[in-house]
């Protein structure tokens, strides 16, 4: 979906979007996970479209345009590491 399309549509309608495309990238990374789903450019597509959304969210949330009631949200990922920084290193005198 285009950004100037959604620039036009209703908030409240953008948020359900947003919402339904991060259901459907968790049961798209489940099936990628166990192996039933090969379409690695549909999972690439449906992420750019949710950040569209998102972007025109914020934009319409600068311009005062969202209702009070629903705020909007992104989700975050949290990337874990398996190396710590500076923990091996010792320190030369």
């Amino acid at each position: 979906m285009k950004a100037e399309k959604m620039r036009g549509a209703d908030a409240t309608d953008l948020q359900r979007q947003a919402q339904e495309a991060q259901e459907q990238l968790f049961r798209f990374r489940f099936q990628m996970g166990m192996g039933q789903s090969e379409g690695l450019k549909k999972y690439r597509v449906l992420r750019k479209d949710r950040a569209r959304l998102l972007t025109v969210l914020h934009e319409k949330a600068a311009k005062g345009e969202l209702p009070e009631a629903v705020p909007v949200k992104a989700t975050v990922r949290k990337v874990a590491s398996s190396k710590k920084v500076g923990s091996d290193k010792k320190k030369k005198k």
